[in-house]
């Protein structure tokens, strides 16, 4: 039989919150698998078709680290995790690790939904909108080289890892070079129109595609304070 709902993972060892989750969840008409530790979630992402993982962060034994990074070994499914407000250092630690976005706790039903929302909707939406550089498998940028099919950029012929959040961003920034694009358009495109007042998103992609693309000759991300960034190629 086809699968015609979402299936999504929640991982988390609160019980309170993990209920919280899958009853609204389920409510909205998404299949659930839960797990309450990193091993567990493992052995459920890999018997099970996940389109979808919800993941806490701080969990005994395995925690999610550790999970983000098994998963990202084999596999580009969507994460979600979830964390403390006081845990910024493993959040960004798993952005590194290519979690697509995060929550941090306590978080609201309605920001959970939309998140989840336009989460899966990026993943559904693997085509880009947009005709230019994409079009050829693999366009050159003075010593930076980015192929468009398999989403990997190299600099002087190393392979520099990019996220598929970042290689998204900078696929915008590439495809708009000189011109200003702002932080609603880049968080629209990018991430979604959810996300329109999310400008730490961008700040904290920027920063890291900056220094991913330090040794990019003639290739600079410039601010415009308050209003977004242009790619300048010399």
């Amino acid at each position: 039989m086809s699968k015609t709902k979402p299936h999504i993972l929640v991982v988390d060892d609160d019980r309170s919150i993990l209920k919280f989750i899958t009853a609204n969840l389920k409510n909205r008409g998404y299949e659930i698998f839960t797990a309450f530790n990193g091993a567990e979630a493992i052995e459920i992402w890999q018997a099970e078709p996940v389109d979808l993982i919800l993941l806490d962060l701080v969990m005994p034994e395995m925690d999610g680290l550790a999970v983000c990074q098994f998963v990202r070994q084999f596999s580009t499914v969507p994460i979600i995790v979830l964390s403390a407000l006081d845990d910024e250092e493993r959040k960004v630690k798993a952005l590194d690790l290519g979690a697509d976005d995060y929550l941090t706790k306590p978080f609201g039903l309605q920001e959970l939904l939309a998140r989840v929302r336009a989460v899966l909707r990026r993943a559904a939406q693997k085509p880009t909108r947009h005709t230019d550089p994409s079009q050829l498998p693999s366009q050159q940028y003075g010593n930076l080289r980015v192929d468009f099919s398999t989403h990997q950029i190299y600099i002087n012929d190393e392979n520099i890892h990019l996220t598929p959040l970042e290689f998204a961003l900078l696929k915008e920034l590439l495809q708009h070079a000189g011109k200003l694009l702002t932080h609603n358009m880049l968080l629209t495109w990018v991430w979604g129109p959810e996300y329109q007042d999310n400008s730490q998103y961008l700040h904290i992609y920027i920063s890291r595609l900056r220094q991913k693309l330090v040794g990019a000759i003639g290739i600079e991300i410039v601010t415009e304070p308050g209003v977004g960034y242009i790619l300048s190629m010399d």
